[in-house]
């Protein structure tokens, strides 16, 4: 059984292992969807084939489009050929929920590839003709919250961005310069409409694409003498929209497990490959089975029916809601407690955590008591059942191998978001800030594991974090032993920067100064104090 067209055509083997195929026609979606495109996307990662290219595909089987996505690849162009144009575009997606099933299907939605990293220039020239199309409705990114960013600390345009600047909206290099000029296509071609729309795991990353874009363009309004209207065009909701969204799903590296299953079954050529950043990629993406996408319903060329494929589409402010129940509540902060505990104490997969009694329990005090109080409630989405899920389904799943160690990566840009809102909203509604334990806990906690040590006192290697130069100083001068006031450790408390909130006036520093004392104490004392805390 071999993935590609041909391989296809017999479904026979297919169904007798189990593997559900497209029930369209493939060359004819591909025909309509170079005729009339709809919906562009950047970025061919995992989470797109998992998310946006199987719900274009169940419109697709259900005849309610019929036309695929065109997707860009802006680097590591060589996998275009060994992960796509040797599967004729075809990739399996490999649902696995927390019980062991594994449900595996063939999505064939991806209508075309086109590589845009400058060795195939004629991919350029057709991009701009599908921005062109009247037909389009959406151009949406799966770019890594990084993939938003312009300029450099010191404000300056970064050197990929400098490209861009300088060679104009004939020669762009970024993913951020090739939609901008592809906008300008559309704009010359009469200011046709149509929504931008980021589907990254950042706040308000809607705003952020529309300030990269018109960054971009007004430097060319500038420096190569485009027009103002070009300005205008972007920043006119009419015509063009910058909706914010919210995404919520796992999709970690191909998992060995999932390439033998497949093979069992029959399934030739899965083996995962490495690209040039180091990452593995395979022609299979395993995934969990929950899914959230949120959109705000700013659309001005209209879209794909895609509300019948599970995404919510809403208003502005109730996305934001649902974001900051996701990131302040429900789950983001479950993570980064599972992320730096799981560190501190040897684990390696968070599935394993959720075996760990005292870490259930601390979750869980986190989401349920401390969090739920002021919990953001969206609406749309109710919070405990969400919380459930989470710590219920997704966070036991052992087929979704997600590792603490990635979970703590710059983990002082998240401590703001994930708990200083809580701490935040007790001070505003007048709530009694000492009946948090478990967030200053967790607050102590990633204090402890700032000094490199792990609960054996080994030494634990820690994730990258742009603040660790300057923090790490401030709590590597105390000794195991030693006893720690909240005084003492004022030079990085009283970082609202890092925590989003004045931790003295919360009245939190102490309890956060004796949890940390108690955790230097010495081999094991992490772990008695986690007990502690959990069967508090």
């Amino acid at each position: 059984m071999k993935l590609n067209r041909i391989g296809i055509a017999d479904p026979k083997p297919w169904e007798q292992a189990g593997i559900k195929l497209p029930r369209f026609d493939i060359d004819k979606m591909v025909q309509n969807t170079k005729k009339a495109p709809r919906w562009i996307h950047f970025g061919t990662g995992n989470l797109f084939r998992a998310f946006h290219a199987v719900a274009m595909q169940n419109l697709l089987d259900e005849g309610l489009v019929d036309t695929g996505i065109v997707a860009c690849k802006t680097f590591d162009g060589d996998t275009l050929d060994t992960i796509f144009t040797a599967y004729d575009n075809l990739n399996i997606v490999s649902i696995l929920s927390e019980d062991g099933q594994a449900h595996h299907r063939v999505i064939a939605s991806i209508a075309e590839v086109l590589r845009l990293d400058g060795q195939r220039p004629e991919h350029l020239a057709n991009l701009f003709e599908r921005f062109e199309a009247p037909s389009l409705q959406m151009v949406s990114f799966t770019i890594t919250e990084k993939g938003y960013e312009v300029k450099d600390a010191d404000g300056q345009p970064l050197p990929i961005i400098q490209e861009d600047i300088a060679g104009g909206p004939d020669k762009p290099v970024s993913t951020l310069g090739i939609a901008t000029a592809g906008l300008y296509r559309r704009y010359l071609k009469g200011q046709k409409p149509v929504a931008m729309v980021s589907t990254d795991n950042a706040a308000m990353n809607g705003d952020k694409l529309h300030a990269a874009v018109r960054y971009i363009a007004e430097n060319w309004v500038q420096q190569h003498g485009l027009p103002q209207g070009f300005l205008d065009y972007i920043d006119n909701k009419n015509l063009v929209g910058f909706p914010v969204t919210m995404i919520d799903k796992i999709t970690p590296r191909p998992d060995p497990a999932v390439e033998k299953m497949l093979a069992d079954l029959g399934v030739e050529g899965m083996t995962p490959v490495q690209t040039d950043k180091g990452s593995f990629i395979a022609p299979f993406v395993n995934a969990e089975t929950t899914e959230y996408l949120v959109i705000e319903d700013a659309f001005p060329a209209g879209r794909p029916p895609l509300e019948k494929a599970g995404v919510y589409f809403t208003d502005r402010e109730t996305v934001n809601r649902v974001e900051r129940m996701k990131v302040s509540t429900c789950l983001n902060p479950l993570h980064t407690a599972l992320a730096v505990l799981g560190c501190l104490l040897g684990y390696n997969r968070i599935y394993e955590e959720m075996r760990d009694e005292d870490l259930v329990k601390l979750v869980k005090r986190i989401a349920y008591v401390e969090g739920m109080p002021v919990v953001t409630n969206p609406g749309i989405i109710d919070p405990k059942a969400f919380a459930d899920e989470v710590i219920e389904k997704r966070f036991p799943n052992p087929f979704i191998p997600d590792a603490p160690q990635r979970i703590a990566t710059d983990t002082s840009k998240k401590l703001g978001v994930r708990f200083g809102e809580t701490i935040r909203m007790y001070g505003e509604k007048g709530l009694d800030s000492s009946q948090l334990v478990a967030i200053p806990f967790v607050l102590a906690a990633w204090l402890r594991y700032l000094v490199g040590k792990d609960d054996n006192l080994d030494e634990l290697k820690l994730s990258s974090d742009p603040k660790l130069a300057e923090v790490q100083p401030l709590v590597q001068k105390f000794a195991f032993g030693d006893t720690i006031t909240a005084e003492q450790l004022r030079p990085i408390l009283s970082m609202t920067d890092i925590f989003g909130a004045d931790l003295y006036k919360a009245g939190l520093a102490d309890r956060i100064a004796q949890y940390f004392t108690r955790m230097m104490a010495g081999k094991g004392a992490i772990r008695a104090t986690l007990h502690e805390v959990a069967n508090t």
